[in-house]
């Protein structure tokens, strides 16, 4: 039997839908979808329209961004009709969606640098708002993805602009579906994806259910008016995942049908903020409720959660500053929606200072939301909020919920989540998010433990360590920053991401940064590394139990940091100072405001290496923490966390949970690098927040088990073609397809297995030289592909994802170096030429492997580079250069060795081609003389280490 064609799954579809209420509308070019449109709007609108009027009405609907369109739709227009009378049009009915009118067409055709027909449409009121792709079943779901980029690019914004109000894309090859929002191209990842699912979490993939449940007319309408958000700060849609709706959902009937609280369990790095904002949003205008108060617990939480509000409304939050400014929105009738932090909230509802101008509040219908609820609300404060609102309703959100097993005893007793918020109104764990690749699981490795013999620390296998004179002794931690220096670049691929190193307390930390510190000024390293820390209790007990310290000193009305002594306050002073000549910027510990600005700007470092026009300049590589940051601070583009702490249950899932958020094919894993053996505590905070059978799932494999998938990968590899060579007789285009999609599998598991330290090709069934042949023609036929595809050339081959993100990847070689320094002649602003000099030297210190070529290449830009009168001449100048500095330099080794010159270059050619070192009885034969007994054992080491530092210089990571 047949694959089901793409054919009839798009008649079944239309079939379905008009039976599901949609009226089936005839649509076949550019002008009968503007006739329809004209009739819709005119029905909807109850009016008819001048040709100059739907002209005017055309122009407004041309005009703006994907962004600003999705506003216009949900905007009035004011027409002034030919009689000179104005009225108001609407679009779309976001109130009342029963007013709106679906339509449901196929294969519209439009013509732009190509023609294109596009699969199925729905439109609402006549335009496009649903653009449905499909893909016969057995194909990749990733082609429909990449044929709607293909139309975006090419045909998408003819005829005003049009489908460019398409608000969500559905693709399906029938057996899988996914939804994601229209943006941009350069905004759009298939990573970005998403099933849609019952209450239960359950994915929902075959297209006909699909359409039963997601492209029901009330619940489509629905969708477009309340659950697609507008992110200002990005200027880009987010659709709500199928979790995110079902929360919120349930948020808004409980409120609308009772007064009993509630919290949901989502778990971390899932978008929780984008789920409260918009239950926030809808809750604050039901008619029954007086104010919305989205309460947070630390201050960096505050500013985070406030950004990010803002950024979904504009101006939807004034944060406050003190208590007084938080006692005047309340009193504020437009201010429905507070952000406040709960020691501020509690300061405003103590008895004193502002008691008679909240009085009147206390039977108001107040709806509190929690942020990561389980934090301060264990404690009396809790209960004063409660007691003071009569009538209030309270909703929390966390993703790690407090049970018994890891409740803390305080003066109330052990409290759980369900004691302080009542019934879990929807769960989504950490298994369900990485089922459905909204995290990414973590890589984890357990490094070097030390025990004590005599007065020195040797390396053991991993074990537990209970010792705090050996976990705190320089020389481990001197080990741990050797391995850190070592290694990032293999964590980070070569720095394209940010990590952050977790301590146990700040007399450690200041160890460490300072350890940092020295090994840069000797050269070591050029690693871009800041530290903040606000208080310094000694946090090993509350680490050790997953509790996160209580910041109500620092979070007082007016914030201001607190310090365990004046030395950690001055060595953070010192550590900014650094910060402040590295950035050219001028923070420190004055005053609040500064200390809270100089969190800012590491965050913003952080969080905006995302950004595409983000500057390298302003990279910031590693920050040490002892607990801030660990919890509510996300930055899609750290992927590497190191562990010097003990953590367990809620605090160690929320530590490792910042690395995990999904950004692109690059990033396929959070890599955890842990110090301490917290194995036991992973899995036992694993078990906790998902369930016992689900741990594999959350942890990558280990690397053996990684190079099995590899190696079993490869045999699937060669059954499509034995040799590199024979892709070339890979005639039929699935035979093609086939072979891409057993590289893409090899590159993808490369790419996880180069995160790993133990990482070797010897442990491979394929050699690193074969692998690449392959990559050769992995390349030539994805060229092939593209060329086929400007001669407008129908393939299957046309959408398929080639992944050339995990192919690139900077080598910091000799090469990348010229180019560096060929920008640097090309740029005219000396002061940025200077900078540009100064961040190449930096990377050859920073780059073991290019150390030794320092001095040379400094020679080379300080005495060639400013006679080359044309860039292009660089390569070739350099090249001779080289040459010459590398006979000069064999000459001289020779001459102060007494050896001849063409034995010795062949003893070199042999070492390079075998990677043999030579034994001394092969270098004495390049001798004069050769030596006595007892010096021949000294001159033989000497010459060999001289022969492996000019082997270094100039031959090593020159290409490739």
């Amino acid at each position: 039997m047949t694959a089901q064609s793409e054919a009839i799954l798009e008649n079944n579809l239309i079939k379905q839908l008009a039976q599901q209420g949609y009226e089936r509308v005839l649509i076949k070019d550019e002008d009968s979808l503007l006739s329809n449109l004209k009739k819709q709007l005119e029905k909807v609108n109850n009016t008819i329209f001048t040709d100059k009027e739907f002209d005017a009405i055309l122009n407004h609907l041309a005009k703006g961004t994907i962004f600003e369109k999705s506003k216009t739709l949900r905007s009035r227009f004011q027409l002034t009709c030919d009689d000179g009378e104005s009225i108001y049009l609407r679009f779309f009915f976001a109130e009342d969606t029963n007013k709106n009118m679906y339509q449901v067409s196929n294969q519209i055709s439009q013509e732009g640098t190509y023609k294109n027909r596009y699969d199925v449409t729905i439109l609402i009121n006549g335009l496009p708002i649903i653009q449905i792709e499909l893909k016969r079943r057995g194909i990749e779901l990733k082609e429909a993805f990449k044929q709607i980029c293909r139309y975006k690019r090419q045909s998408f914004w003819v005829n005003r602009g049009l489908f460019q109000y398409v608000q969500l894309f559905i693709i399906s090859n029938g057996g899988n579906t996914k939804y994601y929002a229209n943006n941009p191209l350069s905004a759009l990842t298939y990573k970005q994806t998403f099933f849609w699912a019952d209450v239960n979490n359950k994915n929902i993939t075959e297209l006909a259910d699909f359409a039963k449940s997601f492209l029901d007319i009330p619940h489509l309408g629905k969708m477009i008016a309340q659950y697609i958000v507008q992110n200002e700060t990005y200027k880009v849609l987010m659709a709500l995942r199928p979790y995110q709706f079902y929360a919120t959902e349930a948020m808004i009937h409980r409120v609308q049908t009772s007064h009993e609280n509630g919290y949901i369990w989502h778990t971390t790095g899932s978008g929780k903020t984008l789920t409260s904002f918009k239950a926030s949003q809808i809750i604050m205008d039901l008619p029954e409720v007086h104010k919305v108060v989205f309460v947070v617990d630390r201050k960096d939480l505050d500013y985070q959660t406030m950004k990010e509000f803002n950024s979904f409304k504009k101006d939807s939050v004034d944060v406050t500053d003190n208590t007084k400014s938080l006692v005047d929105q309340f009193t504020d009738p437009n201010s429905p929606l507070i952000l406040t932090t709960i020691q501020k909230l509690n300061n405003a509802i103590s008895p004193g200072r502002y008691q008679t101008s909240m009085s009147h509040l206390q039977g108001k219908r107040i709806i509190f939301i929690f942020d990561e609820c389980h934090r301060s609300q264990f404690g009396d404060t809790h209960k004063r909020i409660t007691d003071f609102f009569t009538n209030s309703q309270l909703f929390g959100f966390t993703g790690t919920p407090i049970f018994a097993n890891n409740a803390q005893k305080n003066e109330l007793g052990k409290r759980t989540t369900k004691d302080l918020f009542g019934t879990c109104l929807h769960k989504y764990v950490i298994t369900d998010a990485i089922r459905d690749q909204n995290v990414l699981r973590f890589s984890i490795e357990y490094i070097g433990r030390y025990k004590q013999k005599g007065n020195t620390l040797i390396d053991i296998e991993v074990e537990d360590i209970d010792t705090r004179e050996v976990l705190e002794a320089p020389e481990r931690i001197e080990k741990i920053v050797d391995y850190i220096i070592q290694y990032h670049h293999t964590k980070t691929t070569n720095r394209e991401f940010s990590a952050m190193l977790a301590v146990s307390s700040i007399d450690t930390l200041i160890t460490y940064y300072e350890f940092f510190k020295k090994k840069k000024e000797e050269g070591e390293h050029n690693l871009r590394i800041a530290t903040i820390y606000s208080y310094g209790a000694n946090e090993e007990d509350l680490e050790a139990t997953g509790s996160l310290p209580d910041d109500g000193m620092m979070m007082a009305a007016e914030p201001r940091p607190v310090y365990k002594t004046s030395h950690s306050r001055e060595k953070l002073d010192e550590f900014i100072l650094d910060y402040n000549q590295m950035y050219n910027t001028s923070f420190s510990t004055k005053d609040g405001k500064q200390f809270e600005n100089y969190f800012k700007d590491i965050s913003k470092r952080l969080k905006e290496r995302e950004k595409e026009n983000f500057k390298d300049k302003d990279r910031l590589d590693l920050v040490i923490v002892v607990n801030m940051m660990l919890t509510g601070f996300d930055a899609k583009k750290v992927n590497t966390m190191y562990v010097d702490k003990n953590l367990r249950y809620h605090g160690l899932i929320q530590a490792y949970s910042r690395t995990n958020r999904i950004l692109n094919e690059k990033k396929s894993q959070g890599n955890i690098v842990c110090f301490r053996n917290l194995k036991e505590a992973t899995d036992q905070a694993i078990f906790l927040f998902s369930n016992k059978e689900a741990k594999e799932e959350i942890i990558l494999p280990d690397y053996n088990k990684i190079v099995t998938d590899f190696n079993e990968a490869v045999i699937e590899l060669l059954k499509i073609a034995p040799t590199y060579k024979m892709v070339d007789n890979l005639i039929s285009e699935d035979d093609q397809l086939a072979f891409v999609q057993a590289f893409r599998k090899l590159m993808r598991l490369k790419n996880v297995l180069e995160s790993f330290v133990a990482f070797s090709w010897d442990d491979l069934a394929m050699p690193e030289q074969t692998f690449y042949n392959y990559l050769g023609k992995y390349l030539d036929l994805r060229d092939r592909v593209k060329s086929d595809h400007q001669m407008q050339k129908s393939s299957i081959l046309d959408d398929i994802d080639f992944e050339l993100e995990l192919v690139h990847r900077d080598v910091i070689n000799v090469a990348y170096i010229l180019k560096l320094i060929t920008k640097m002649k090309e740029e005219k602003d000396a002061q940025a030429a200077a900078q540009q000099k100064k961040n190449i030297m930096d990377l050859l210190t920073g780059e073991i492997t290019l150390r030794s070529k320092r001095e040379l290449i400094e020679k080379f830009i300080a005495q060639q580079l400013p006679h080359i009168d044309h860039i292009d001449r660089i390569e070739d100048e350099f090249e001779k250069f080289w040459n010459n500095e590398k006979v000069l330099a064999l000459g001289k080794l020779c001459e102060e060795e007494n050896l001849d010159q063409k034995q010795f270059q062949a003893l070199i050619n042999a070492y390079v081609y075998s990677g043999q070192e030579p034994i001394r009885e092969e270098v004495f034969k390049c001798l004069d003389n050769r030596p006595s007994v007892l010096k021949a054992r000294e001159i033989g080491e000497r010459i060999i280490s001289k022969m492996k530092n000019y082997i270094q210089t100039f031959i090593e990571g020159m290409v490739g």
